[in-house]
């Protein structure tokens, strides 16, 4: 295609961008990172359950990718705008003892396992790598002596760019890491909650080109839209800013929809966040820049350039999305350490316990430190099927359904099929014989056509606590 072909193209997916459409199905949404979403986790499923289904993963002559997630429960200063469930902490104690009993989990964990390889590690979130190197060194050794890591591991980790220097990025090249994410404050921080907005500008830009200079392969931004005070205006120098540095990729949030945001409206009046009209208005504007730069809209708030490996592993049908986010590594167990995470393993999702006390006296009576989960059953798996073909696809064949769930797609959802027509109508839909398929312009409310599948939503007892589409 040539390039004044590729910029038509471009310039018409971005006109499908359409605020009637946003603002009619921008109704609460989960982003569906799992299904069931977390709020139907339960505690009968624990320690014990979680370790039987570690067990269980090369039952079957196979065994899934597994993936390795790392949490951070601290921050370096206080981020306002945040509202993550973290503290604040500079005390290199404190982190010293926490990796030390990430240690531990790992230890534990590995020794259900019969295969050690993992094809990814992820840390996150907003890392201080630079207030324990030492420390972080350590666990990185102890994470390869138990988990066999290959070339083709692919090394991630989140950091705050406030926290971020020279020897920092040393330490990243050293360890081998080739994703680095620029954590919420790389741009987007409104004066009014965040006074070192520009300190933090000037940080980001520092630390994406020293990223590059490095060696570490893709660099992704964080961009806030929604933020008290915020104008377009404003969030347009943000996004142009974010353009001009060129990440592989672009997260783009809705900041008043946080799920937290109440522990940080200490700071905020609720007359400060714009209004719906200019949310929207802020969204449309990033997604119609950042497709006529040439980036792709790989799903609900990602965009990437089209020769990242998420725009690849699209194309191929191999995209897949779980607590990370999107992901290559389509039906990959993952494995969480650290407070409050989360695992997936086989047909089972769980969580760590969500407070530190808790976390480490379970470590300490050698017990992992698992407090609720949840275990699928056949129709969570077939929704959830359902939901991951949209979500990273914008379709699925039904025979692929009959195939993998022996189930008739149109018989077993005949009721979500028929109220999928309010989004046939809109031309946000369509559906024949064999597929089901999202358009274009469904595209950017993916989230709303994926909770007519939601069967706990369906029944009205979904958690009202959950993030909108936009």
């Amino acid at each position: 295609m040539c390039r004044s072909m590729e910029s038509r193209h471009r310039d018409k997916v971005a006109a499908r961008i359409d605020l009637a459409i946003l603002k009619k199905f921008g109704t609460a949404a989960p982003r569906y990172a799992s299904y069931p979403t977390a709020d139907r986790f339960v505690e009968a499923f624990g320690a014990e359950e979680h370790a039987s289904w570690l067990n269980k993963r090369s039952i079957g002559g196979f065994g899934r990718a597994l993936g390795l997630y790392i949490h951070a429960p601290y921050y370096d200063a206080s981020c306002a705008f945040c509202g993550q469930r973290k503290s604040v902490t500079t005390d290199r104690a404190a982190w010293s003892r926490y990796l030390k009993y990430v240690g531990k989990e790992a230890h534990l964990k590995s020794g259900f396992l019969n295969d050690h390889s993992v094809v990814a590690i992820h840390w996150g979130r907003n890392i201080p790598i630079s207030l324990a190197n030492a420390e972080f060194r350590d666990l990185e050794a102890m994470l390869a002596q138990r988990f066999t890591q290959s070339e083709t591991t692919v090394r991630c980790i989140e950091v705050d760019p406030g926290n971020v220097d020279d020897d920092s990025i040393s330490t990243l090249c050293d360890l081998a890491f080739d994703r680095i994410l620029l954590g919420s404050r790389s741009y987007g921080a409104s004066a009014q909650i965040e006074p070192h907005h520009e300190q933090i500008s000037n940080a980001t830009e520092s630390i994406a080109r020293a990223v590059r200079q490095s060696g570490i392969g893709s660099v992704t931004f964080e961009l806030a839209y929604g933020l008290p005070e915020q104008t377009l205006k404003s969030f347009e120098r943000d996004l142009q800013k974010t353009i001009e540095l060129s990440p592989e990729r672009v997260i783009v949030y809705d900041f008043s929809r946080l799920r937290y945001l109440s522990r940080a409206r200490g700071k905020i009046k609720p007359d400060q966040l714009p209004d719906t009209d200019s949310r929207l208005q802020q969204y449309r504007l990033a997604a119609t820049r950042l497709i006529q730069s040439g980036y792709i809209y790989i799903g609900m708030d990602c965009f990437t350039k089209p020769d990242d490996e998420l725009a690849v592993a699209q194309r191929q049908g191999r995209l897949h999305r779980n607590f990370q986010g999107y992901l290559t590594h389509a039906d990959c167990d993952l494995l969480g350490l650290g407070v409050s995470s989360f695992s997936m393993v086989g047909p089972s999702y769980s969580q760590n316990a969500r407070a530190l006390d808790d976390y480490y006296e379970r470590l300490d009576n050698g017990l992992l430190p698992v407090v609720r989960g949840v275990e699928l059953t056949p129709d969570d798996l077939a929704r959830r099927t359902v939901m991951q073909a949209l979500m990273c696809h914008f379709e699925i064949a039904f025979e692929s359904m009959e195939i993998a769930h022996m189930v008739d797609f149109k018989a077993y959802f005949a009721d979500e099929v028929e109220d999928l027509k309010i989004f046939v109508d809109a031309g946000l839909v369509q559906i024949d014989d064999s597929w089901l398929c999202v358009t274009d312009r469904g595209r950017f409310v993916v989230a709303a056509i994926c909770m007519v599948f939601d069967r706990y939503s369906r029944e009205g007892r979904h958690s009202a606590s959950c993030s909108k589409v936009l």
